[in-house]
């Protein structure tokens, strides 16, 4: 038990209710643990801003979503009028329906940033492994909320996207079929599965989310932020003043509150903007088919997921009959490789080639639309293993080798035009295009091992490099 306080009479009365609920809870301990005495690295810089950001975004998420749920009616009579319910007769309904809507775009740009920034700065190399498998983690459920929510305006889109993402499961030999009718309620999208993916929106997922988000920060905190350098400020070599604190950290609270207000009003002019001028973002925030009710009857022309999953939707559309042919030539030069060129075992040699060899058999019997829902799922979880695959000896990209920026660059313009021609109609180049963007996608991890070790590293200092300004 914590020792009881006690403080002087003459006390200001705002003193004395600090002090009552500190004997209570421990509230100026977690202002000074995770605010006031947090020291973070002094030379943070503009990218990170996207951490607070998605922190403001989630709390913009769910409050908007609480002044939804108010007015939407989860019965597929009565989703798509209820919606046109909360843009034209609610007082300022349009408002939060937009806020929450351009919220959900604006949410994965920021975490897309923020994960692309933990990717130049080694943010996932040891001490942080758990830090980055928690963000995994809330990326993960983000892309699960994102899915059942688009389900509930009930549009054509919703509806017929809807469709489309479920049916993928039936693909999953043995249980497939049973695991698509578990997910959808009925035997095909129905009221059923609105009101499951409603209450997996609105409940289950975000409770998940928010427990994410709280270990990710808790983990965070007690090893201690990165930085564009990736040397460890708290580390046991160090330097520290008097007080044991790093000379190279500054406290959390008021620098970094201030420096990330800073982000917040350039974040939320941005924020505002679109949805005053511009909420449908040309089709890509609020697609134009999903302003049209939904009809079990009549198919659009093109039907294709929000943006931010349409470099997944890219990988899966990817996986064709003659792209297995190449996916089973990489399995087996990988397995040459392991088992002629490593330096292995040779009882892991061995396993290494009947592994291969049933790979191989499995590829080559079970239909390319499963392969193609692998792909997709492990376009994500590879990066929970990310930790593991870099063997770079530096973590910064300031201080690896010139070529990887270049990598990097390159791995960047492969994501953006994956998530383009996701929202394509199918072509013979888009889906040449996409399976060379695959191939290099999972390319980029699975030989990260070895291509992270070359060249020669730059010298990294021995405290972080800051220029006050």
């Amino acid at each position: 038990m914590a020792e009881y306080k006690e403080i002087s009479p003459n006390a200001s009365a705002g003193e004395k209710l600090l002090n009552w609920v500190d004997n209570r809870f421990p509230a100026s301990k977690l202002y000074k643990e995770h605010l006031s005495e947090y020291y973070a690295p002094k030379n943070f810089n503009f990218w990170y801003f996207f951490g607070s950001l998605a922190m403001l975004v989630l709390v913009i998420q769910i409050v908007t979503g609480i002044f939804l749920v108010m007015h939407y009616k989860p019965d597929a009579n009565l989703a798509f009028a209820s919606v046109e319910y909360i843009m034209r007769d609610v007082p300022w309904g349009w408002l939060v329906r937009y806020m929450h809507s351009t919220g959900a775009s604006a949410f994965f740009i920021v975490v897309y940033l923020h994960m692309f920034r933990g990717l130049l700065y080694g943010s996932y190399r040891k001490p942080r492994e758990l830090v980055w498998i928690f963000g995994c983690g809330i990326f993960l459920c983000l892309m699960a909320e994102a899915f059942m929510g688009y389900l509930l305006p009930w549009g054509q889109m919703s509806y017929w996207g809807a469709q489309v993402i479920v049916n993928l499961f039936s693909a999953i030999p043995f249980v497939g079929p049973d695991l698509a009718l578990l997910i959808r309620g009925d035997y095909v999208v129905s009221d059923a599965t609105l009101n499951r993916f409603f209450s997996f929106h609105v409940i289950a997922v975000p409770l998940v989310l928010l427990g994410l988000v709280a270990a990710h920060i808790i983990a965070l905190h007690e090893v201690g932020s990165n930085n564009p350098d990736g040397v460890e400020i708290k580390g046991p070599n160090a330097p520290r003043d008097a007080q044991g604190h790093p000379l190279d950290g500054i406290p959390f609270h008021p620098y970094y509150t201030v420096h990330d207000i800073l982000g917040v009003s350039v974040f939320l002019m941005v924020f505002t903007a679109v949805i005053f001028f511009a909420p449908e973002a040309g089709g890509y925030f609020l697609e134009y088919n999903n302003f049209i009710p939904a009809d079990p009857f009549k198919t659009p022309n093109h039907i294709a997921p929000v943006w931010y999953f349409t470099p997944f939707y890219s990988m899966l559309r990817a996986i064709t009959g003659e792209m297995m042919y190449a996916l089973i030539a990489c399995v087996v030069g990988a397995a040459f490789f392991g088992a002629v060129k490593s330096k292995l075992p040779a009882f892991l040699k061995a396993g290494v080639v009947v592994a291969a060899l049933v790979a191989v058999a499995l590829m080559l019997s079970i239909d390319a639309k499963f392969w193609g829902v692998v792909v997709m799922g492990g376009a994500v979880v590879i990066l929970f293993f990310l930790p593991w695959l870099d063997h770079s000896p530096v973590k910064s990209i300031r201080y690896r080798p010139s070529w990887h920026k270049y990598l990097y660059a390159i791995f960047v313009v492969v994501f953006v035009i994956l998530a383009y021609l996701g929202v394509q109609p199918p072509s013979p180049i888009g889906e040449r295009v996409s399976q060379v963007g695959t191939l290099f996608y999972f390319g980029f991890f699975l030989l990260m091992p070895w291509w992270s070790q070359l060249g020669e590293p730059k010298p990294v200092p021995d405290r972080v490099t800051f220029a006050a300004h």
